[in-house]
């Protein structure tokens, strides 16, 4: 005991010495600070409140605390250490770290001499309000025993809520915060409804734009640390269906992050891709085969999304093949409730699926259905989705040579016309040779009229 305690009050001369030496070297010949240079010490933050402690006491484990902070906690009933989660000696003494105190008196008022000297310094980092500390403390000290959804909700709550931005990225940027949340979704004896919301709020993490990349950073890593677990959480909630649209629909914005995430290597990426699983869902969550043809926008989108993400895997395009994803994209472009950007994803993702000989052989064994949904779409869209269009067209008609496909393109109606827009719009060389390619599709009579194989509309060839 009496070594631990020499070793304790070794720790915390050696982080005066520290703290003493930085203000020495930010020291000018005159006695005062350098202006802008200023920077707060990271431990002069209370561990809790991430507050510039005013009152510094430490624990019998070493760790020093805001007097008020750790009172909280202790009153609350908890008897260890927040951050080490040591348990705590009985009493509890709070040991009042005399140095610390006086170098954080000596900072403040070093940085006000240079705000006046030289210019304002920033202002300091906002605090977490109370209610946010209060929901750090509940991640921090809750038991896998307890049960999470209440304090999951008032997350949920709090993200989606107009607080104030800094206050959300802070919580989110704490280091407990993410593997406490992960931890809740990756508990597989917890409820759908439980698994949801957990799901939900790492979603509205990695969605918004408050939330600084190392917090986003910080909730993949925590992923990718239970990424069996994860997955199998993630494919739960887009599995059930007793679950909502909003849930299955988060789920899937939380696997486009995981898999867009720059540190997904080539390892994750094939343990992910070659799920049994992955896809199925993926395609219900953009046209479930059950709902009547009826498409959902919202679904649609972030199944595309997810699905675009995932197709850079190996042996993806054939996986997306064999679960159905031609069909499911031919329902979105030609669902009229789908919007122009949603269509331009799905003829992303059927310019993928051409890419390799599942894709289109799928391609052209729904000739009339995929043509169809393309042809109506090509001229709605962007640039990036007009060209997609004319290589889906193309790899079906021409690399693939498939006579359903060419008579699909042939009967279209107006699509030489259509064809000749792409063609002499603003499109690239490639889109341009292959849309003159699609053309010869078409009969061309006497009269310099362009003529589909199964109609008797004509076009007017303009050379």
């Amino acid at each position: 005991m009496q070594r631990n305690q020499i070793d304790r009050e070794e720790g915390r001369k050696r982080i005066g010495r520290r703290a003493e030496e930085e203000m020495g070297r930010r020291r000018e010949k005159g006695g005062r600070l350098e202006g802008l240079e200023v920077k707060l010490p990271s431990f002069f933050r209370c561990p809790i409140s991430l507050e510039v402690m005013q009152s510094p006491v430490s624990l019998c484990t070493g760790v020093t605390y805001d007097r008020s902070s750790i009172q909280s906690w202790l009153d609350s009933g908890h008897r260890t250490c927040p951050a080490t989660r040591l348990p705590l000696s009985s009493p509890v003494h709070l040991v009042p770290n005399l140095t610390l105190r006086r170098l954080i008196r000596l900072w403040s008022s070093s940085s006000a001499v240079s705000s006046v000297a030289v210019s304002p310094l920033p202002p300091p980092p906002p605090q977490l309000p109370s209610s946010s500390v209060d929901l750090l403390l509940g991640l921090r000290s809750s038991s896998p025993v307890d049960d999470p959804l209440p304090l999951l909700r008032r997350l949920s709550a709090f993200f989606s809520s107009d607080a104030d931005d800094s206050d959300k990225n802070r919580l989110a940027s704490s280091d407990c915060f993410a593997p406490a949340i992960v931890s809740r979704a990756v508990d597989e004896s917890a409820g759908l409804e439980t698994l949801s919301v957990a799901i939900k709020i790492l979603a509205l993490v990695l969605g918004m734009d408050c939330i600084e990349e190392s917090g986003r950073e910080l909730a993949v890593a925590a992923l990718f640390a239970e990424l069996d677990g994860s997955f199998n959480a993630l494919i739960r909630v887009l599995r059930s269906r007793e679950g909502s649209q909003e849930s299955r629909i988060d789920a899937a914005r939380v696997l486009e992050s995981i898999l867009l995430s720059s540190s997904c290597d080539r390892v994750k990426r094939s343990f992910i891709v070659e799920k049994p699983d992955l896809f199925p869902e993926i395609v219900r969550l953009i046209a479930p085969p059950d709902n009547g043809g009826a498409v959902h926008p919202e679904s649609a989108d972030a199944g595309l999304q997810c699905l675009l993400a995932a197709a850079k895997g190996k042996g993806a395009l054939a996986r997306m093949a064999r679960a159905g994803a031609v069909p499911a994209l031919a329902r979105v472009l030609a669902a009229a409730e789908v919007p122009a950007a949603t269509a331009e994803l799905a003829l992303k993702a059927m310019k993928a699926m051409a890419g390799s000989s599942e894709g289109r052989a799928e391609i052209c064994e729904t000739a009339e259905a995929c043509v169809g949904g393309v042809m109506g779409r090509v001229l709605k869209v962007g640039r990036e989705g007009k060209e997609a269009a004319v290589t889906v067209l193309w790899a079906a008609c021409v690399a693939a040579g498939d006579r359903r496909a060419r008579e699909a393109v042939a009967g279209a109606k107006g699509g030489a016309a259509k064809v000749l827009v792409v063609m002499q719009g603003d499109c690239s060389p490639a889109a341009a040779m292959m849309a003159g390619e699609l053309l010869k599709i078409f009969k061309v009579d006497a009269k310099s009229c362009c003529v589909g194989y199964d109609t008797k509309t004509t076009h007017i060839m303009p050379y």
